[in-house]
């Protein structure tokens, strides 16, 4: 028998991908400027569009302070990690950053990584095994999932925000060590997971936690603490949690807070904290300037706030179909593929950046758009996204009705 091609295997990918209206685009943003982006259409032209698809919900990645503790670091120390933290890249930097983020939220200790898809592999890896278990939300984001592919454990995947479920699936397998893990804000629907439920299941089974809550920290909870901060949890009931850098607090990189016994097994043996260079010291001096910001400027969270009550009150008497999210991420429902891709076509035409999300990143059925907010817009802001998604959606619902009557 003959091997099989590559370049056949993935020109059939890419024709699935044409026929379902799923090939993803990678657009170039030229400058940015506080929520306004200067974009890169299909022929080259920049285009200057008002962003509604950014993680930046506290408006910190421009601030000025924390722009000039990136200089003044790099000016002093370089702009590279050097090494891996243990062999010559652990620098003081890195210390007041994670000293800083393990007092913000409560915790022992903190260690840093390069991205939180590194952070969540490291914690699965490090932590399960064959003829382990972990107990994971059916929308938990891909990294998770993936880490526990990789890890070897048995994975299971249990109804969204379903805390009995989880305590069924964990009940499955008494052998071995268990772990229950979820986001703590859903990353495409923006709701928040039922963390304290979900702990008491976890204790039920003796089993690990594990939140990451890369879309929670620095917007939820008293002094922007997270979920697991509102949901009044502690580290003996969540003993580790996921805090990227790179979403309310603008940065880059992420960190694992929690136990210290468990973040010292980490650092002694996770493959993607000992194998891999640190983050650059400017790049974690711009993320403790972030932090501090974060934990005092509480207005920010309130104007966040004031603008996702605004959102969805307006977006409600425009007859559009949003998901109950009271966070920054506000997916507007379109169903189909193509509806969604052509809602997110008119919302740039006029002027307005908001990407399609499609399956495989959402289930079948439920492409969206994904609305984020930042403390960077204003009211007129949204009252002007809500009047070009109307539009859009009447556009995309009138080009439905004519392919139908083409069929």
């Amino acid at each position: 028998m003959a091997r099989a091609s590559w370049r056949d295997r993935i020109a059939t990918a890419r024709a699935e991908r044409v026929a379902a209206s799923r090939v993803r685009v990678l657009r170039t943003a030229t400058h940015r400027d506080g929520a306004r982006v200067e974009v890169l259409d299909s022929n080259g032209t920049p285009r200057k569009l008002l962003n509604f698809c950014s993680n930046d919900y506290l408006g910190l990645s421009q601030h000025f302070a924390v722009i000039n503790a990136l200089q003044d670091a790099a000016s002093r120390e370089g702009a590279g990690g050097v090494a891996s933290h243990l062999v010559c890249g652990h620098h003081a930097m890195h210390v007041a950053l994670e000293k800083e983020l393990a007092d913000w939220l409560g915790a022992p200790r903190a260690l840093l990584f390069g991205s939180g898809f590194m952070a969540n592999l490291a914690v699965m890896q490090a932590l399960l095994g064959d003829g382990d278990i972990c107990a994971q939300d059916r929308l938990n984001h891909a990294s998770l999932i993936d880490a526990a592919r990789l890890s070897g454990c048995k994975l299971r995947r249990y109804p969204h925000g379903d805390a009995s479920g989880a305590l069924r699936l964990m009940r499955e397998s008494t052998d071995g060590v268990a772990m229950l893990a979820t986001d703590g804000v859903f990353s495409m629907d923006g709701d928040i997971a039922p963390l304290r439920e979900l702990a008491l299941a976890a204790r039920v089974q003796k089993a690990l936690m594990y939140v990451d809550d890369a879309h929670g920290v620095g917007v939820v909870g008293p002094d922007g603490r997270g979920s697991v901060a509102e949901a009044q949890l502690t580290t003996e009931q969540v003993p580790l949690q996921l805090v990227t850098l790179g979403k309310a607090l603008g940065g880059y990189g992420a960190a694992v807070v929690g136990d210290a016994d468990l973040i010292e097994h980490l650092a002694q043996t996770a493959r993607p904290y000992i194998y891999t260079t640190a983050l650059p010291p400017a790049q974690a001096a711009a993320t403790l300037a972030a932090v501090k910001l974060a934990r005092s400027e509480d207005w920010r969270r309130g104007k966040l706030y004031d603008l996702i009550a605004h959102f969805r009150e307006r977006a409600d008497r425009a007859g559009l179909v949003l998901l109950p999210s009271e966070t920054p991420i506000q997916p507007v429902m379109c169903g189909s593929d193509t509806r969604a891709l052509s809602m997110s076509a008119t919302l740039e035409q006029r002027g307005y950046w908001v990407a399609a999300i499609r399956p495989p990143t959402v289930p079948e059925g439920r492409a969206r758009l994904r609305v984020t907010l930042s403390a960077l817009h204003t009211h007129a802001d949204v009252d002007g996204l809500v009047d070009a998604l109307g539009r859009a959606r009447d556009k995309a619902e009138a080009e439905a009705r004519v392919a139908e009557m083409l069929r």
